[in-house]
């Protein structure tokens, strides 16, 4: 006595269990012809049936019951159902009907596979089209693109999703819509997704990096290369893996900094964490978080480059900074690009701290939107003046002239603290009041400050902003800047 394999313990194999199912739109065992272009094709009633209700399913069930209805044999009436289409892409059709999967070669045969599963309305070989990777060219280099890489929050939309939309949306969406199929010959063309005029290299490199893998920037203008292609195809996950960073535990503080250029902060990145003390219970530090990248915030370290910051230095002393040392106080005023990358920023922590817009930022913008240029600057923000409070303490490492520079410990000689060469050695450009000593400027080149809120009593609000020096590399006079200039070719 025989018996099936279910009976047997065995599990029945899934071709078995798909053909018991496959509906029966079309009576299984008769022959259906379909001419496709120059090739004549056919195909059972099952095959049909299995990817249905389509295009060829209602053809012949029309034909089938017209015979019906006038009592004729089926095999008189039923005629070939011609369709002027490549007939190479319907043998792979055909083998989709017929229970075998077919996967796409490239984006040719992807689009053609997928403009014709739309047009012959093949429901599941279309869903199925869905889930395999995407193929596009890029600079003339094909790349088959699994589709989980552009669902990321981060990188998505991006230039694929918004750009080859039709490729993107829902399964049960129509390519082709309000298109009357009946009588019709051929669907529009579909030209295959391509981008022309970017790097294949480049776009691998950032594949890549979707994938999750670490990528090597070899300098400054792979990174730039890197980072032009991020904001051309909108990836915003993988432009701040990319963009300059550098995250550490320090431990002499006690907690995690992160140093990013001011050029490449975001907004929805900052953040601002109390420190509260028993002497100043506003105190606390702006933080920052890449935005799609890191899961918290980390104290910001922030950096400020292009000689864009002049210091006006003034002495002081009697904040010894946690470490007893001498302190220098000192205004920053910021120019060009960095001047308003600086509004921009004062602006958002004011907003994080519920600071309502000073009286200038509100005249600020109403210019503005009259179409009149205004220059933006901190003085426009509750947490500031135009020049932002600094101060440089015992634990800020400062070049200046190219040597090294501290706060002396007694005001008579704040200006020469670790100077050597008195050739070198700062002057006082102008004194502001003779009994309250002299003023000295100097130019950044390139300085990392943090961000500390302080309550203050005689400013726009009750806090105030102010930039305390980690690493600065100045000069105080245009003689120590050309002595250290470079030679061209050296």
């Amino acid at each position: 006595m025989s018996t099936t394999a279910a009976e047997d313990g065995f599990p029945e194999p899934e071709s078995l269990i798909s053909a018991n199912r496959i509906p029966k739109l079309l009576p299984h065992e008769r022959v259906f012809p379909i001419q496709i272009g120059c090739e004549l094709f056919k195909l059972s009633g099952a095959s049909i049936s299995s990817d249905a209700p389509s295009y060829f399913s209602q053809y012949f069930r029309c034909q089938l019951k017209q015979a019906e209805e006038q009592g004729l044999d089926p095999a008189a009436v039923i005629r070939t159902l011609y369709i002027d289409r490549d007939p190479i892409t319907f043998r792979d059709i055909s083998l989709h009907l017929q229970g075998y999967h077919v996967q796409p070669r490239d984006s040719t045969h992807f689009v053609r596979l997928f403009a014709d599963a739309q047009f012959y309305h093949l429901p599941k070989l279309v869903s199925q089209l869905y889930e395999e990777p995407i193929f596009t060219t890029v600079g003339g280099v094909q790349f088959r693109i699994p589709r989980d890489l552009f669902l990321d929050p981060g990188n998505s939309p991006n230039f694929f999703t918004l750009g080859f939309a039709a490729f993107f949306s829902a399964p049960g969406s129509d390519l082709f819509p309000g298109l009357d199929r009946d009588g019709l010959l051929r669907p529009p063309s579909i030209i295959p997704p391509s981008v022309e005029g970017r790097s294949p290299d480049v776009f691998a490199q950032l594949l890549h990096l979707l994938r999750g893998y670490p990528v090597h920037v070899r300098d400054e203008e792979h990174r730039a290369e890197l980072l032009r292609d991020c904001k051309y195809y909108n990836f915003k996950g993988a432009e701040q893996r990319l963009i300059p960073h550098a995250i550490a535990f320090n431990l002499a503080r006690g907690r995690e900094e992160i140093v990013v250029r001011l050029r490449d902060l975001l907004k929805s990145g900052i953040s601002v964490a109390g420190e509260p003390t028993a002497g100043d219970p506003f105190l606390a530090w702006v933080n920052y978080a890449r935005p799609y990248v890191d899961a918290k915030g980390y104290e910001l370290v922030l950096e400020v480059d292009g000689e864009s910051t002049r210091l006006r230095l003034e002495a002081g002393s009697g904040y010894g900074g946690g470490g007893g040392g001498a302190v220098v106080h000192a205004r920053a005023e910021f120019f060009g690009e960095m001047r308003v990358r600086m509004t921009k920023l004062l602006e958002v922590v004011s907003a994080k701290l519920n600071l309502p817009p000073t009286q200038e930022l509100m005249g600020l913008l109403m210019t503005q939107g009259a179409g009149e240029g205004a220059s933006p600057s901190p003085g426009h923000t509750p947490l500031s003046e135009d020049l932002v409070k600094v101060v440089l303490d015992s634990y800020s490492s400062v070049v200046l002239d190219g040597k090294p520079w501290a706060p002396a410990a007694e005001d008579d000689d704040i200006w020469g603290g670790g100077h050597t060469d008195t050739t070198l050695m700062p002057r006082k450009r102008r004194r502001t009041d003779e009994g309250q000593g002299g003023e000295e400027e100097w130019i950044v080149r390139r300085g990392q400050w943090r961000l500390r809120i302080q309550g203050t009593r005689n400013g726009k609000a009750a806090v105030e902003c102010c930039l305390v020096a980690v690493k600065l590399d100045a000069y105080s006079s245009e003689r120590a800047r050309n002595a250290q200039r470079p030679f061209l070719g050296v």
